[in-house]
């Protein structure tokens, strides 16, 4: 490989790396504008393995900001990212896959009546899979998909 190449290797994961911290972003900041920003144009999301939905993004995107009220606190951990970019006979691709575990601990919201009674948290893990596509707007997911393996609720 030449230096070029190295170094289009690395700004890509590194591109690519930044719209997976910004999905976890804009989930537990339940910024949806920027959630739906993250996706292509016929980018989708599914769920199902955590009893959830699966489709367009931007309907995704929906259904996640209705649900995700029942956890006002919340927070992503997305890591072991093993990111695979596509290989073009030498050169970076256009396309990228990154498989990454999840720890995602979240508050369930408590009685609105009584804010001095501890809501139980929630938590729960697995994996992503995650496949984005370089566009003219840069890298962009294609395709979100949550694998979860476990949860538990408690105090």
């Amino acid at each position: 490989m030449t230096q070029r190449v190295d170094l289009a290797t690395v700004m890509d994961r590194l591109a690519v790396d930044e719209v997976v911290s910004g999905y976890a972003a804009a989930v537990d900041d339940g910024d949806w504008a920027a959630y739906r920003a993250l996706f292509a144009p016929a980018g989708r999301a599914d769920y199902r393995s955590a009893g959830g939905v699966e489709g367009p993004a931007g309907e995704v995107a929906d259904w996640l900001a209705e649900t995700m009220r029942l956890f006002p606190v919340r927070q992503h951990l997305i890591v072991n990212r093993l990111v695979r970019l596509a290989d073009d006979a030498g050169a970076p691709g256009d396309t990228a896959e990154v498989r990454a575990d999840f720890l995602n601990p979240m508050r369930l919201a408590g009685p609105q009546d009584d804010p001095g009674v501890s809501a139980p948290n929630f938590v729960a893990a697995g994996r992503y899979t995650f496949t984005l596509a370089r566009t003219p707007d840069g890298w962009r997911l294609t395709g979100v998909t949550v694998h979860e393996k476990w949860r538990h609720i408690g105090v």
